[in-house]
């Protein structure tokens, strides 16, 4: 017997809110999943670098690699604990007797970065038998900018172990996190030439259809507030004229000897006196 039932939409939201909550506790929408990494120094440069790969916390990356009948698995994760021991940000995983042994700890990191590459470094790790003096393991993972891959497969590309000191793993990753942003080459004003254009658009094809289908306009009528716009035309004709034309229009004509005025009729001359009495 069902005791009660949840509406359609409630039964929505109730799958969304479980969703939601998942992903915040697998830490998908953590915007600090960084700062579990711990820098060696307090440097905010430091800081803003390790944020850089905030999309790629979270996440194993595992690459294979056999040298003669020895076969490791090189396990890393950013900023939490590889292959599940703790603090460590990177391991090596004997693949004939499983032995763990840790190459370098989140807890002692170092990020160092460029405009389109990140190196982060981890300290601390397990010591070395009979190498490098005994000191302690590090590893070095050079993270790349590849805008076509937002996490690409990690790669081994060697052991620097044959020296007195300062000796490390050194590993590759490329990935789109740290490529630079796209800036926008449009300036302010092509900004808002584009939006007058698309106004002055919306504008014309809008009040079309409206005078033809709605008010069932006719030709010219057809577009919009065509009465304004004609006076508008006049007016700024009118307008034009005034200001550039420097003479009135009832002047006199170009010839200067051409008189406007009607001519004074000439008295009328009277010859009389040269007829011969």
């Amino acid at each position: 017997m069902q005791l009660f039932s949840v509406p359609r939409r409630g039964y929505i939201w109730l799958q969304t809110f479980t969703v939601l909550l998942v992903l915040c506790k697998s830490g998908v929408f953590a915007g600090n999943a960084t700062k579990a990494c711990k820098l060696a120094s307090d440097n905010i440069s430091e800081k803003k670098v390790l944020e850089r790969l905030e999309p790629l916390a979270n996440n194993v990356f595992k690459a294979n690699v056999t040298e003669g009948k020895d076969s490791y698995t090189y396990v890393f994760q950013l900023c939490g604990d590889a292959g599940g021991v703790q603090n460590a940000g990177v391991i090596q995983v004997n693949n004939n007797d499983k032995k763990k042994t840790v190459i370098g700890l989140y807890n002692t990191t170092q990020a160092i970065g460029g405009s389109d590459w990140v190196m982060l470094i981890y300290g601390g790790g397990e010591k070395y038998d009979s190498h490098c003096n005994g000191e302690k393991r590090r590893a070095i993972i050079m993270i790349s900018c590849n805008k076509n891959i937002v996490m690409g497969q990690l790669e081994v590309i060697l052991e620097d172990r044959d020296r007195a000191n300062d000796c490390f793993y050194l590993f590759e990753l490329d990935s789109s996190a740290v490529c630079p942003a796209v800036q926008s080459h449009l300036s302010a004003g092509s900004i808002i030439l584009i939006i007058i254009f698309c106004l002055v658009a919306v504008y014309l094809i809008g009040g079309f259809l409206f005078q033809r289908l709605i008010v069932g306009a006719k030709g010219m009528e057809q577009f919009p507030n065509y009465a304004f716009w004609v006076e508008v035309g006049n007016l700024t004709a009118d307008g034009c004229d005034f200001v550039c034309r420097s003479k009135n229009r009832e002047d006199s004509p170009a010839y200067r000897g051409v008189s406007t005025e009607p001519a004074e009729e000439e008295p009328e001359e009277r010859d009389d006196h040269l007829l011969p009495m």
